[in-house]
C-alpha cells in the first residue's frame, strides 16, 4: 500500500536529552510531539537512541572505565513494549501523528540500539534493531537481526527506518528501497566527531534520497556544553562531543526542503509533496525498471535471531518426569 496523501507535514527533531533524570528524556519527547501538533505536524523523527540518551561515554572513556556509566545506563533503558512505549503511544493517538523514536532498549541483560515506529492510531508496527553497532558501540550493544528490515504502511505512507552508519551498509538501505519506501527515517547521535560527521551525513542522506526515490527525514541529537563537561571532564576529548549535527528534510531530488539545522535545538518541519517520488522514478527506478535482477539481486535472512534451535534431524519428543519420591502415579 502506498499513501493517498498528496502532502504530509514532517518534522526532525533536534534536542537534547536528560542525562539526569531517569524519565527526563522521555519527558522532553512528549513535550516535543505537542509542541509539533500545534504545527500541524503528521510525521515526526527523533535522534538515535534518544531515550533515555545515546551513549556518549563509550567514545570518550576507555572500556575500564566504562563500567558505571554503563550500568546506568542499562538500568534507566526501557523495555519494549513496556510503559515507555505506552506513554508514546498514547502521545502520537491523542496528536494523530506518526512518530519514528530511537530508544536504547533493554532486553534482559543486553542493550539494543532500537527505533520504534508507531502509527497516528497510537499503534507500535514496527521494533527493529541496528544491525551492526559502530565501532566504540559494540562495548554498549548487541547485534540485531533481518527481522527488522522491513517497511510499515502508516497513515502517512509506507515508512522505513536505518540508524546511522547502516546507511553506508547499501544492502541494508537496498532491502528497504526494494519494499518502495516512500518516508525513509534516518537518525543518528549528533554532537559527535565534529563538521566532518555533518558533512558526511549531508551527502548519505542526499544520496538515499535520489537512489531510492523518497524522502528522508534525519533527526540528530544536541548536547549542550554543560552536558558536554558532564560527560568527560577531559577538555582535549570535549571536542570529540561537538558537531556532528545535520538534522534534515530531503526531497526524492535530493533537495533539502528546508535549511539543515546544524547547531542548537528545534524542528525542522517541511511539506512533503508526494508527487516528487513518481516524478523520481519515472526516470530512475533502482528497484524497478532500473534494477536488473537477473544480474544482480538480494537475499535477506529475516528471521529473528535466536539463542536455541532444535538440534538439526533430532526428532520431536515429550519429555516426561517421573515424579517426586512419595508422590502416586495418576
Amino acid at each position: 500500500m502506498s499513501t493517498k496523501q498528496k502532502s504530509v507535514r514532517a518534522a526532525a527533531a533536534q534536542i537534547s536529552p536528560d542525562l539526569e533524570r531517569a524519565d527526563g528524556t522521555l519527558h522532553r519527547v512528549l513535550e516535543t510531539v505537542r509542541e509539533a501538533s500545534r504545527q500541524g505536524v503528521e510525521l515526526i523523527v527523533f535522534p538515535e537512541t534518544f531515550v533515555p540518551y545515546y551513549p556518549y561515554f563509550s567514545f570518550v572513556q576507555p572500556p575500564v572505565q566504562q563500567g558505571p556509566a554503563h550500568l546506568l545506563l542499562m538500568e534507566r533503558s526501557p523495555t519494549v513494549p513496556g510503559p515507555l512505549t505506552d506513554a508514546v503511544a498514547a502521545a502520537a493517538r491523542e496528536a494523530g501523528m506518526v512518530i519514528v523514536l530511537g530508544v536504547n532498549e533493554r532486553d534482559h541483560g543486553s542493550l539494543y540500539n532500537t527505533q520504534v515506529i508507531f502509527d497516528a492510531d497510537g499503534r507500535l508496527l514496527l521494533k527493529r534493531r541496528k544491525i551492526t553497532p559502530t565501532y566504540h558501540e559494540r562495548m554498549v550493544w548487541g547485534q540485531g537481526d533481518g527481522a527488522g528490515l522491513t517497511t510499515v504502511d502508516t497513515r502517512v505512507g509506507r515508512v522505513g527506518a536505518l540508524a546511522c552508519w547502516e546507511h553506508y551498509n547499501p544492502l541494508a538501505r537496498y532491502a528497504l528501497m526494494a519494499q518502495h519506501e516512500e518516508i525513509h527515517c534516518a537518525q543518528f547521535p549528533g554532537s559527535l566527531v565534529g563538521q566532518i560527521f555533518a558533512d558526511q551525513m549531508g551527502v548519505t542522506i542526499r544520496h538515499h534520497a535520489l537512489e531510492s526515490g523518497c524522502f528522508v527525514v534525519n533527526a540528530t541529537g544536541w548536547l549542550h556544553d554543560a552536558q558536554v563537561r558532564a560527560v568527560t571532564a577531559d577538555e582535549k576529548l570535549q571536542g570529540a562531543l561537538r558537531g556532528g549535527c545535520h538534522t534534515a528534510i530531503v526531497s526524492p531530488e535530493g533537495k533539502y526542503l528546508a535549511e539543515p539545522l546544524t547547531e542548537g535545538e528545534g524542528l525542522v518541519i517541511a511539506d512533503l509533496d508526494m508527487a516528487l517520488i513518481a516524478k523520481r522514478k519515472r526516470m530512475m527506478d533502482s528497484v524497478g525498471h532500473y534494477a536488473r535482477p537477473e544480474l544482480l539481486s538480494l537475499a535477506i535472512r529475516r528471521d529473528a535471531a535466536s539463542t536455541t534451535l532444535p538440534w538439526p534431524g533430532a526428532p520431536l519428543q515429550e519429555t516426561h518426569l517421573a515424579p517426586p519420591e512419595g508422590v502416586p502415579h495418576e
